[in-house]
């Protein structure tokens, strides 16, 4: 605490325009991990600013130039994954395995994005014309603004900035005010890089610095992962403006469902990783599981049992496998909805949203502890529980009968469209169900979360409207021009359009 950690504007470290602080709190013991200064619009406008004066300089480099910088983040990523994979844990409540394959992860990001320089950029596509060639062409759009979650505070960021950067593109970033203290090490990581003054700039913040960044006339291109509701007023603000694109992508409803064919190994596994790992605080995290009336009883036997006793405890060790919420705020809305799911006369299977004493670690009384809350319900009755997205360890088992096709209708009965999975040893019915899911991210005989990064990552309807990741980040971050260039001392026109000027006399 001897120490405010500031703002990163064009290459310095700066305090910037407020006078106000907030604090990083560790999820699991409550305990505070650092000071950090509070953004401003001021900050941001700053911030935009040098962005936009860096830019012309920083688009005229090699993309392979651009990416040089890149590479030393990915060595220094590879080189300090158990220290940062444990300051993960320690700042959003993650089990330390799931700390670790952040960071893994965002090296990943970093070294797809990073070589991708050297692969082809652009497409040649046949002219109807010999004498012609024509072929599309990439330019980055300007200042990119990106705003990104607390869940994956490490591997989410360089999924937003390091296309972007090697792209052409500068970056105005604004990360979750729940875990200040990775983003610190990330815009460490720049600076320890040398990336140009003001190529990148992160303003530490609440909403109000990440609404700052939308609104600005300077910023074409906002990158958002987070929750539908903010991403929506994004999508909506953005839209409203010429010129201006988002790629946000946001939460799911997300189920797998479990056909009469399924091996139940395989079921109760991937159902178990789905629904609790991170606590349930995925995006792509399963709240429904579509189970096949031959096979219901014996499933919800061994998931009930699972459920009954997933492991909670401290996610700094190894034999843990849920560790708490994020805050205290996030607690209450999950023990809301557990609330919710009673009074709507669901069937309680499994309640440890309020967790016996002796189940919480030592030391860790004033954590965020909360464990699995599963139920049965009716997969055609209107029901909040089973169409609100809760984001925690919220299960509900839904029954059916008949063919897959059944079992796809209840999957695409929700506003969302992430991700899901089906387990089935028919590939027919893993066929229909790849027709047919409204998914943007889908899974056969596996969990619905573990997307790699050389994937598009993005869903449908509410759950996005792009994807802030990989390769379909391009799209976002660049403009395409159609060119087409004559190579003969004559012009011909394709369609057989007559290329005479014809004038009278």
């Amino acid at each position: 605490m001897a120490q405010t950690y500031q703002h990163y504007i064009d290459g310095e470290w700066v305090t910037g325009h407020g006078t106000e602080t907030f604090e990083s709190e560790n999820p699991a013991t409550g305990e505070s991990l650092g000071e950090f200064q509070q953004g401003t619009p001021a900050d941001v406008n700053d911030a935009v600013g040098v962005a936009d004066e860096a830019y012309e300089e920083w688009r005229k480099r090699s993309r392979i130039d651009r990416a040089e910088y890149l590479w030393d983040v990915y060595h220094e990523l590879r080189d300090r994954t158990e220290e940062l994979g444990e300051i993960v844990t320690k700042e959003c409540g993650k089990e330390i395995s799931e700390g670790r394959a952040d960071v893994v992860e965002a090296a990943h990001m970093v070294e797809w994005a990073a070589g991708d320089a050297r692969h082809p950029s652009g497409e040649t596509v046949p002219s109807e014309i010999a004498a012609k060639d024509a072929y599309m062409r990439r330019k980055p759009r300007g200042v990119t603004g990106c705003i990104t979650p607390w869940n994956f505070p490490i591997a989410i960021p360089y999924w937003h900035m390091a296309v972007a950067l090697v792209e052409g593109n500068t970056v105005v970033w604004k990360p979750a005010e729940q875990t200040p203290w990775c983003a610190q090490i990330v815009a460490e990581m720049f600076d320890d890089a040398g990336v140009p003054p003001g190529v990148f700039n992160m303003v530490q913040g609440f909403g109000d610095t990440g609404a700052a960044i939308v609104d600005d006339d300077r910023v074409p291109t906002v990158l958002f992962t987070g929750s539908a509701e903010v991403g929506h007023r994004i999508a909506d603000a953005v839209g409203a403006e010429s010129g201006k694109r988002a790629a946000c992508e946001m939460g799911g409803k997300n189920a797998v469902v479990i056909t009469e064919e399924a091996d139940l190994d395989i079921a109760v596994h991937s159902a178990v990783m789905s629904s609790f790992k991170t606590t349930g605080q995925r995006c792509v995290s399963s709240e429904r599981l579509i189970v096949h009336t031959d096979v219901y009883d014996e499933f919800k036997e061994r998931f009930v049992d699972a459920a009954s006793k997933v492991a909670v405890g401290d996610p700094l060790q190894e034999d843990t496998f849920m560790g708490p919420l994020i805050e205290a705020e996030h607690k209450a809305k999950v023990t809301e909805y557990r609330d919710l799911a009673r009074e709507e006369g669901v069937d309680v299977l499994v309640d440890r949203t309020e967790l016996d004493a002796d189940e919480i670690p030592d030391g860790h009384e004033d954590g965020h502890w909360v464990g699995p809350f599963v139920y049965e319900a009716d997969p055609d009755a209107d029901l909040r529980c089973t169409q609100e997205e809760v984001f925690g360890p919220h299960v509900a088992l839904l029954e059916y009968d008949g063919d897959i096709e059944r079992a796809v209708e209840i999957q695409n009965d929700t506003d969302y469209g992430l991700a899901g999975a089906i387990v089935s040893e028919d590939y027919r019915q893993i066929n229909y169900y790849r027709d047919h899911a409204e998914l943007g991210l889908a899974y056969g005989n596996l969990p619905c979360i573990g997307a790699e990064v050389q994937l598009p990552f993005g869903g449908v309807k509410k759950s996005g409207n792009g994807y802030p990741s990989a390769r379909e980040i391009i799209e976002a971050v660049t403009d395409r021009t159609a060119w087409t260039l004559n190579n003969s001392k004559e012009i011909q026109m394709a369609q057989g359009l007559s290329a005479d000027i014809i004038t009278d006399g």
